[in-house]
């Protein structure tokens, strides 16, 4: 049996420390073509080469529910970046995604897809990554304070990490930045059932407007809380609260954005619940982004929306290069694909000296980026909430 934690177990929002090596790892699984060399290895009973040549006779063999987790994953991950990317070239209908493809001699493969200077959207990028490879002790040890069940060795152990990440970000500043990442990661030697020593899954997915329209804010928030509810009412509150907490600059002592949803090290249920789980959650994405983009691409704006776009979007190239764990570790890793790393950044930003917002014009949203507000009650239902929400046209600075 694959080892769980009891139900009532969810990671809380300040436990940290996995979240770095997780976050980590998983970044440097689609930025990254070498593998962590470890000096004095002694042998290891199956090597990320040939698990990856085994998974790809299975994937020619055809899937099925019986097949192992990690490749049921990474079908999902790869059918979603397609229908993702699909809805956006449409909804921008004049720029086109580049695709940039690579592999991993030691197993796996990415897709990195980006979109620039479109009719729509200034800068997006969906990327998918599948990696095999090895894990160094000090990283397993990191990992062992949320996963006991992993053994205390000297030596490095095989793991697997599939996930997609996206960053878009719209022309028009009245239209919000979106972010969000699913991933599923693998620990340990896998055997003939294909099972290994441990598992987990995060992500999430998180919004930043530089103009704030409260319905939206309540939209976004209500698509991932449904999401969520049809698995575990707890998520939802949970998760917002640590996705509140991880998007925070504290040099600027608020927050990147309004928040969504964060969550990492989940394995307090079966795999298959929380595949479900994420699953859920990633098909909610185009429900969560699309009708704001929608009511939002094409409404007029002055030379100073877009120049506080700007100030903002440098606040969350402040963020992604100082704070995000994925991004610092990429960086810092020898022989990494600088540009797929660097996909998250916008094309224009702008920073100023001393600069001072208009309290008039912009007092709403630096209330909502000081202090995370909860954007609708947990207990109550997506239907009377979006009820109450203000109308389309309503403009919430």
């Amino acid at each position: 049996n694959l080892p769980t934690r009891s139900p009532t177990s969810i990671v809380p929002p300040k436990v940290l420390g996995t979240v770095a090596v997780t976050a980590a790892v998983a970044f440097w699984s689609q930025t990254t073509g070498a593998q962590a060399e470890c000096e004095g290895s002694k042998k290891v009973p199956k090597t990320p080469e040939s698990t990856a040549e085994e998974d790809k006779q299975r994937k020619l063999d055809g899937l099925t529910e019986d097949s192992p987790m990690r490749l049921r994953m990474e079908e999902f991950v790869k059918r979603l970046q397609m229908e993702i990317t699909s809805e956006l070239e449409k909804l921008d209908g004049k720029a086109k995604f580049k695709v940039d493809r690579w592999t991993r001699p030691e197993g796996g493969d990415g897709i990195s897809m980006v979109m620039q200077e479109g009719a729509v959207f200034e800068k997006a990028g969906v990327a998918v990554s599948v990696v095999y490879g090895m894990l160094p002790p000090a990283a397993i040890a990191q990992m062992r304070a949320k996963h006991p069940n992993i053994a205390d060795t000297k030596e490095p152990m095989p793991f697997f990490v599939t996930g997609i990440s996206s960053v878009i970000h719209p022309n028009n500043p009245n239209a919000p930045t979106v972010h969000f990442n699913y991933r599923y990661f693998e620990l340990g030697a896998q055997g003939e059932d294909g099972k290994p020593v441990s598992w987990w899954f995060g992500g999430g997915s998180d919004l930043t407007p530089a103009i704030l329209y409260e319905e939206d804010a309540v939209h976004f928030h209500e698509v991932i809380k449904e999401a969520c509810d049809k698995h575990d009412p707890r998520y939802y509150p949970d998760f917002k609260k640590w996705c509140d907490e991880y998007f925070y600059i504290p040099h600027r002592q608020e927050h990147r954005g309004i928040g969504g949803i964060f969550f990492d090290d989940l394995d307090n249920k079966s795999p298959e619940e929380l595949f479900g789980f994420v699953q859920s959650c990633g098909h909610a994405f185009l429900k969560q982004y699309i009708p704001i983009m929608e009511k939002r691409k094409d409404l007029p704006f002055t030379d100073e929306d877009r120049h506080w776009q700007q100030l903002r979007r440098g606040r969350y190239v402040e963020f992604n290069l100082v704070y995000d764990r994925g991004t610092k570790f990429g960086l810092l890793t020898p022989g990494a694909r600088t540009e797929s790393i660097l996909m998250t950044m916008p094309l224009t930003a702008r920073w100023e000296y001393m600069h001072e917002p208009n309290v008039q014009a912009h007092g709403k949203l630096m209330d909502a980026l000081r202090a995370p507000r909860d954007w609708i009650p947990f207990s109550r239902s997506s239907t009377s909430s979006r009820s109450r929400s203000s109308s389309n046209s309503s403009r919430r600075k």
